[in-house]
């Protein structure tokens, strides 16, 4: 270690001892009573000390008021450098700013709220206008007519393009049909990145699908999106389910499928064991024979006096 080093991390004696300079510069640059104790010295270098106070004020909680006093060499006279109020090891500190793009939410956005995207957007791709195009009725060239032909080919049949009438009105009929007449349409990667988003919400992994009866794919109220998505989304259209409105995977489930629990039709009764409905006729004198004598006839003595 050099002798220059070791003078650097030594404090300048001088510069140590000029605690009420450094206080006074404090004070002044301070409200009156925030400067608190003097806490720490520290060599900033040869004859270079910061003197280190506590600060009082409100909302400042560790931190300090930092005055940096140097001197000249062969110097008796301690003068004063800078002073600032900087945060301690334990100060209480605003979080790292973070710009809005990156802290932005799903469903932070409310009534009147604008989300402006970016140009390069990796989101989005330049789309079908139909701005540089010609009217449909329009006189073009031969070269121009000869490659619209060509983008025309790629679209539709050759038939269908000659019954359509000029061929730029029929590059523009199927984008409107596609969506396309837009500057800018979805990418691949903004494909991929909604679909991410929508299995992590209502997908097959769910706690929900997992307890499901069945997957949407076989539901009644799943109804069916266009485009690539359509191989793997739906939109739900159960009242009652967790995902009304909202589109779900196809392994996606719930309680509320169509066939989930079909009522079953009222059982019919079955006939009674007993007729306790008709009465069941009783003689009121049973015949002769068995165990049981007859009754004496009404006519008969009985043998009263």
């Amino acid at each position: 270690m050099s002798a220059a080093t070791t003078r650097s991390r030594t404090p300048d004696r001088l510069c140590a001892e000029a605690v009420d300079l450094a206080r006074e510069a404090a004070e002044e640059a301070a409200a009156p009573g925030v400067v608190g104790e003097h806490v720490a010295v520290v060599s900033e270098g040869d004859r270079v000390v910061t003197h280190f106070f506590e600060c009082k004020e409100f909302g400042y909680r560790g931190w300090r008021w930092a005055v940096t006093v140097a001197r000249a060499s062969r110097a008796k006279l301690v003068t004063l450098d800078e002073t600032v109020l900087l945060p301690g090891p334990d100060a209480l500190q605003a979080p790292e700013w973070v710009p809005w793009s990156e802290r932005l939410r799903p469903g932070d956005m409310g009534p009147g709220d604008l989300l402006p995207t970016e140009a390069d957007d990796l989101r989005l791709e330049p789309g079908y206008t139909g701005e540089d195009a010609p009217p449909p009725n329009a006189v073009v060239s031969e070269e121009l007519a000869e490659r619209v032909e060509a983008e025309d080919a790629e679209l539709a049949d050759r038939s269908d393009v000659a019954a359509a009438g000029t061929a730029r009105g029929s590059i523009a009929s199927v984008a409107d049909e596609l969506g396309m007449r837009r500057a800018r349409v979805l990418s691949r990667y903004g494909l991929h990145a909604a679909a991410d988003r929508w299995e992590e919400s209502f997908g097959g992994k769910t706690a929900m699908a997992q307890a499901a009866p069945a997957s949407c794919v076989s539901c009644a109220f799943l109804v069916p999106i266009a485009g690539s998505l359509s191989q793997a989304f739906g939109i739900c259209a159960n009242e009652f389910g967790p995902a009304d409105g909202h589109v779900v995977a196809l392994d996606y489930g719930c309680g509320g499928h169509s066939e989930a629990a079909v009522m079953p039709k009222p059982p019919r009764p079955a006939a009674p064991v007993l007729d306790t409905v008709a009465p069941d006729p009783f003689a009121l004198r049973p015949g002769s024979g068995g165990s049981v004598p007859d009754a004496p006839d009404a006519t008969d003595d009985l043998g009263h006096s």
